[in-house]
């Protein structure tokens, strides 16, 4: 994000106000905005410069030009790290890296080994994209990784697998419920592997705490300033296991949120179109047709979804440790990265 960018001087934290979810949802889809993902090397190197620039003085106020900066920046850098997330799993490229895999998932009728493949591939990329977008003041070492990956693996596949085999026996069902019941089997297993999976991925926060800081206010951020120093040259007051599980619990419910109308909403528009004289008399067109579905529920489940917690969640440190008890900054609150 842009406040990793060396200078003394920082940009507004958004255009919209976050403390308000439609402010965050604005926000949200700025920075999932596909687009971004055409800036390339040189036009994320072109964003930085401009913010710098302003970071030290040299541009007085925000223009267009600095806020589109600032949404490259924002959806390219990892705030914690400074470096930029690999392009797949970024959430700007979030809904296409997941089209083929949710397409795969909500194909009709597929056999308890193409499940378990999709399952596979859905929950290797939900590991990766987690592990990307994570608080990184706590690293998750290589052997956990994989232990979190087998196990959110066997979850997902244990799910599908076992509401596959048991949709076909239900007897007082009528086939046309069982053919509902079987197109929202993936939903069952993706919300719940993937709930588990953000646990699974980001046990070691809880365990160890991540980073807090104090909430500045106006006269420290002046302080700072003409001290030649930025927001982010201010020490961590330590590390939250509280925080830790705020932060995991709200990323996970927000994987939910998002995986929900995803899941559900496309399968059964598909249910009734397959049902018409149009999509019957062109039985090919059905690939595209759940594929566009799937791709325009994303876009409109993602920023909602991931707008219902903000990214820098200010808590009160009072609410913490002991250890963190009258040591919040303005207002005694302290601040810390959710993840996304």
């Amino acid at each position: 994000m842009s406040a990793s960018i060396p200078g003394n001087r920082e940009l507004p934290e958004s255009q919209y106000d976050l403390s308000t979810y439609w402010g965050r949802v604005r926000h949200t889809a700025s920075i999932t905005d596909p687009r971004t993902l055409l800036a390339g090397k040189g036009g994320l190197e072109s964003a930085k410069s401009l913010i710098m620039a302003y970071k030290q003085g040299e541009i007085r106020e925000m223009t267009p030009e600095l806020w589109r900066a600032k949404k490259i920046v924002d959806s390219t850098i990892h705030p914690d790290t400074g470096e930029p997330v690999f392009l797949p799993f970024r959430m700007s490229c979030f809904a296409l890296s997941n089209l083929v895999v949710t397409a795969g998932m909500l194909t009709p009728g597929l056999t308890n080994v193409g499940t378990v493949l999709w399952q596979v591939a859905n929950q290797s990329l939900n590991v990766a994209i987690n592990n990307a977008n994570a608080n990184k003041s706590t690293p998750l070492s290589y052997s956990k990784l994989a232990q979190s990956y087998l196990l959110a693996v066997g979850a997902s596949c244990s799910v599908a697998v076992g509401l596959n085999s048991l949709v076909p026996r239900l007897k007082r069902v009528s086939p046309s419920t069982k053919l509902v019941l079987g197109r929202l089997v993936p939903f069952a297993a993706v919300a719940s592997a993937g709930f588990l999976n953000v646990f699974l991925m980001r046990g070691e926060e809880m365990r160890v705490g991540i980073d807090v800081y104090p909430v500045l206010s106006t006269s420290d951020k002046e302080k700072l300033a003409a001290e030649g120093r930025a927001e982010g040259d201010v020490a961590s007051l330590g590390k939250s296991r509280k925080a830790a599980t705020l932060a995991v619990g709200e990323t996970a419910l927000s994987r939910v949120l998002n995986s929900s109308p995803i899941m559900v909403v496309p399968p059964l528009i598909l249910v009734r179109l397959q049902r018409t004289q149009w999509l019957r008399n062109n039985p090919r067109l059905t690939l595209p047709v759940n594929l566009g579905l799937i791709l325009g529920m994303s876009y409109i489940a993602l920023p909602l979804a991931l707008a219902a917690f903000p990214q820098r969640q200010r808590i009160s440190a009072e609410s913490l440790e002991e250890e963190f008890h009258g040591r919040g900054g303005e207002g005694g609150l302290v601040v810390f990265n959710r993840g996304i």
